[in-house]
Parts: C-alpha cells; sequence; structure tokens
C-alpha cells in the first residue's frame, strides 16, 4: 500500500511516498518558497535520482500538482498512475482536545481542525491548506490527519493542568498539550523491539532534540509528562526558542524595551535558545564548534541546553519512580555523541554511565550505556513519517473493511 505522507508549512510542503507493507520511502523531497519567487520542488528517488525544479508554485495545490507531476515522471517517477497513491497521511499539529488519535478526514474532522486554528495559527491552517490540496488534486483518494498532540492527550490532570485559575482552561482549553507526538511514540516502540522486552512493562524517557526539543516521560507507552506545553515554546532550550521562563520576564522585557504582544512572541520563539545566548547560530553543530575554539558565549549555551536536558531527566525518572531506558533521537540527539555525554554526565545514581566507545561510535541505532549499567541508555533515529503512514494505512483498511 503506497501512502502519501505531507507535512504542510506556511510556504513549505514536506513529503514521502511509503510502501507501508515493506516500510519503505519510493521517493521523499520538499517544495519551498510557495507563494514567493524563486519557488523549488527537490525530489529524491528511493534508488538516489535526484532532481530540482524551479517554478511559479503559487499555493499549495500547485505544489501537489508539480509532486505527482515529478512522481509520475518517466525519467525520475516511481508511479505510473495517480491511483497507485493509495491514501495520503497529513501531520497536524494541533488537536487540542477534539483528536485524541488519528482520525480519517471528513467535513467534521476539517471543522475540528480550523476550531484548532486558534491554538495553532502558525500551523493548523497550512496543514488545512495541503488538505485542501489533495482533495482538489487526488479527489477520492482517503486522507487521514495525524496529530503532534494526540499521543499526549492521556497525561493525567496533574500533568496538563497550569497554575491559573481553572475557568481560564474550561473556557480557553489552557493546558499543557504536548508535541512531536509521533517522534516519541515511534522511538519508544522501536527501544522495546530493541530492549526485547514488552513496551508495556517498560519506564521510558525520550529525549527528542532538533532544533525544537521536548522530552516525555513514558509508563507502559502511555506519555505521562512532556516539557513542551500549551505551545512548543514551553521546556527545553531549542535552537531559536527560550524553552522554560519565569513569566514575569516577559512582562519586565516588555516594559523596559516597550514590546508588542507580536514583538515579545518573536523575541522567544526567534530570537532566543541557542541563538539568543550565543549570539552565534541556532545549529548545534557550530555551538559545538566556537565553543572548542574557546568562544564563552558558546560554551554558556551548550551548557544552558545540556542541564535543561539533565534536569528533566531527573524530574521524569522522579515522576516514573525509576526508567529502564533513556532514549536520544532528533538531530542533536542522534547525531552529537558530546550533547549526549554532557546530558548523561553524573547521572550514575540513576543507573546511567555511557560507554564512551559506543557513543562516539559511527552506528545510527545503538545503545551506548556500559554493559552493566542499571538504565540503558539508546540513540534511535526517529521516522515520523513512518508512524503517520502506518496510521494511515491502518485507519483506512479499517474504514474499507467496515
Amino acid at each position: 500500500m503506497n501512502i502519501l505522507v505531507l507535512n504542510c508549512g506556511s510556504s513549505s510542503v514536506k513529503y514521502q511516498l511509503i510502501e507501508v507493507n515493506d516500510r519503505k520511502w519510493l521517493a521523499r523531497g520538499s517544495v519551498e518558497r510557495i507563494g514567493m519567487s524563486g519557488a523549488t520542488l527537490k525530489n529524491v528517488r528511493y534508488d538516489g535520482d535526484e532532481i530540482t525544479i524551479a517554478g511559479e508554485i503559487v499555493d499549495h495545490i500547485v505544489a501537489i500538482e508539480y509532486i505527482l507531476a515529478v512522481m509520475l515522471s518517466r525519467n525520475h517517477g516511481v508511479i505510473e498512475d495517480k491511483s497507485q497513491i493509495h491514501a495520503i497521511g497529513h501531520r497536524v499539529v494541533h488537536g487540542g482536545e477534539t483528536f485524541t488519535d488519528s482520525v480519517l478526514i471528513t467535513d467534521e474532522v476539517i471543522k475540528g481542525i480550523r476550531e484548532n486554528f486558534e491554538l495553532a495559527p502558525l500551523h493548523n491552517p497550512h496543514n488545512l491548506r495541503g488538505i485542501n490540496a489533495c482533495q482538489v488534486n487526488l479527489p477520492g483518494t482517503p486522507q487521514v490527519a495525524v496529530f503532534d498532540t494526540a499521543f499526549h492527550q492521556k497525561m493525567p490532570r496533574r500533568a496538563f493542568l497550569y497554575g491559573i485559575p481553572y475557568s481560564l482552561y474550561t473556557q480557553y482549553k489552557i493546558r499543557r498539550y504536548g508535541f512531536h507526538g509521533a517522534s516519541h511514540r515511534y522511538v519508544a516502540e522501536r527501544a522495546a523491539e530493541l530492549l526485547a522486552r514488552p513496551l508495556s512493562d517498560l519506564k521510558l524517557i525520550t529525549c527528542h532534540l532538533g532544533n525544537g526539543c521536548s522530552m516525555a516521560a513514558l509508563e507502559g507507552g502511555i506519555s505521562i509528562d512532556t516539557s513542551m506545553g500549551f505551545t512548543p515554546l514551553e521546556g527545553l532550550l531549542m535552537g531559536t526558542r527560550s524553552g522554560d521562563i519565569d513569566p514575569s520576564v516577559i512582562l519586565y522585557i516588555m516594559g523596559k524595551e516597550g514590546l508588542t504582544l507580536a514583538e515579545a512572541n518573536t523575541l522567544l520563539n526567534k530570537h532566543s535558545g541557542l541563538q539568543g545566548i550565543s549570539g552565534i547560530s541556532s545549529d548545534m553543530r557550530e555551538i559545538i564548534q566556537e565553543m572548542k575554539n574557546g568562544d564563552k558565549k558558546a560554551k554558556y549555551a551548550f551548557d544552558v541546553f545540556c542541564y535543561r536536558v539533565k534536569k528533566y531527566i531527573g524530574a521524569y525518572a522522579a515522576a516514573l519512580g525509576g526508567v529502564d531506558a533513556v532514549v536520544f533521537t532528533g538531530g542533536i540527539g542522534e547525531n552529537s555523541p558530546d550533547v549526549r555525554k554532557a546530558c548523561c554526565d553524573t547521572m550514575s545514581y540513576f543507573g546511567i554511565t555511557l560507554d564512551d566507545a559506543a557513543n562516539e561510535s559511527s552506528e545510527t541505532e545503538k545503545d551506548i550505556a556500559t554493559p552493566e549499567a542499571r538504565t540503558r541508555v539508546l540513540v534511535i533515529p526517529t521516522n515520523e513519517e513512518l508512524v503517520i503512514a502506518l496510521d494511515t494505512m491502518a485507519i483506512v483498511r479499517a474504514k474499507r473493511g467496515a
């Protein structure tokens, strides 16, 4: 079964065509600068064939047209007819409390996605544009919405409520939602396979560390707490996001600098984090390089980043009442032995001790704890697209069976 997986942003569409039965991708790529000059599509085929196409891609409908055209291309394609795309799976950022699982897209579901626009104004409207574009280009092809927030919807009330008047939760749904759900879910399931233990028996701390970062405490595969909150701004230090901060700091800065709400939002989301502390970059690779060259602010940024992760490991170990494994994933988590080492340093009282050789090895999927360590430390490349494809296949097949 071929599933087209889409992640639609304001001016981009990332995509993969996945043959789900064999769990392999046939083609993947992205369309960039939609609605702007210099728009391009870059496509990579499973055999390494690559093509970049420039064009006037005015909206998401045209972007999907381009994606389908390259997939049907005689020289670069992987299918012969649109009908060979059996279903479409969409990453949708926010499901609010409306959606606790992936769902087949219907008019009612579209209404629900639209009702959650206010919770994710930078994401949900563009996710919906992708859905509408597929209705135009692939009419009749079933579509499924897979929500970033759904995986965390089983969190207990004590974990998702904020210390504000309860009426603000009931009226405006202000609560912790959490994000990166597909990633946390994938690496947890894969961790259980690597540990040869049932997921239902495991207590895991999953660390998705990239430009955006979040952690989750998982008990029996269920998220009981997660670091991102009402928005993706809360929690860990990130590439350009501040993460946890005293709310009074925001009010103080707004008063001192005369910032509007929009400007304060931009400050915290676009000019903070690694970029803000270092003044150099939001890219951890560049931070580490400059740190090793002696740059003090790069060292500050690195230390704050890793310290925040370490604090959350400790907090989640307490919330879980113990931990069987810590899992690192995401661009930084998968590729930075320096970060992993710093995050796990002095954690032996939690049973966490790293094997330096394993941590530095080039293997992409590995256990980097010492053989005698009580808590395993795993590095697992995430595969959110596969989660979306698998959910899409299951829901479409269940619908057909019904």
